[in-house]
């Protein structure tokens, strides 16, 4: 099984990481994987064009079925695989709720770190204002602070969408990894702190940790003071 599977991932991407914990929770070990560069547009090759013609990781395969959205790739494996490793779909339905509806509103809280974390290189220097940063700095704390409150929902030591762990952890950790990898304070946000910590020592978590991460720990300031 996972030796008719192929993944081109880059180290730190949150999409890359999400199929590889997917792939660890479904004790799919072994598949073909190689580790590509951003730095030197390792992601614009041929070998990557040849499964994502967008240019981008991941790219993965199994056997002729190609899912480059993680996302799809994910809820995919979980589908091909129902029986094998962890259940990432709760049974019921107001867990199957919850766990879709976090795992979607995740795009938003990706799309608004984003606008922080890489201001500086979305927006060219020209066009860049303190005023603008501000701004999307004021909007992801608002967002942060919802997610917080979702979590204080929730009871000690669950998981986002209840007390199993689910797709939309698999979807949602390597998001929230990578606030607190950018400096967000986990004496701010305790909860989502305390996920975080618990997420930290899961298996699939631990075994697909970001090469460079382990390598440089501190990825910057970014969110310091939000």
């Amino acid at each position: 099984m996972a030796k008719d599977m192929t993944l081109l991932w880059g180290s730190g991407s949150p999409p890359c990481w999400r199929i590889m914990i997917a792939l660890e929770e479904k004790q799919l070990q072994g598949y073909n994987q190689k580790l590509l560069s951003f730095e030197k547009n390792e992601h614009k090759s041929k070998e990557v064009l040849e499964i994502n013609p967008r240019a981008q990781l991941p790219a993965f395969k199994h056997g002729d079925n190609i899912l480059n959205e993680s996302y799809a790739a994910c809820m995919y494996l979980e589908s091909q695989f129902r029986t094998q490793g962890t259940q990432l779909i709760p049974e019921g339905p107001a867990e199957q709720a919850l766990m879709y509806q976090r795992m979607f509103e995740a795009l938003s809280l990706n799309d608004k770190l984003s606008n922080v974390v890489y201001y500086n290189y979305r927006v060219p220097e020209a066009e860049r204002h303190d005023s603008a940063l501000k701004r999307n700095k004021e909007i992801l704390t608002t967002e942060l602070h919802l997610w917080e409150r979702y979590m204080q929902k929730m009871k000690t030591g669950s998981y986002l969408a209840g007390k199993a762990f689910s797709l939309a952890d698999v979807i949602v950790f390597p998001v929230i990894a990578y606030a607190f990898r950018f400096g967000l304070s986990e004496k701010r946000y305790p909860k989502l702190g305390a996920y975080y910590g618990m997420m930290k020592d899961r298996p699939s978590v631990k075994a697909t940790w970001p090469p460079h991460w382990l390598e440089n720990p501190h990825g910057g300031d970014s969110l310091k003071d939000l």
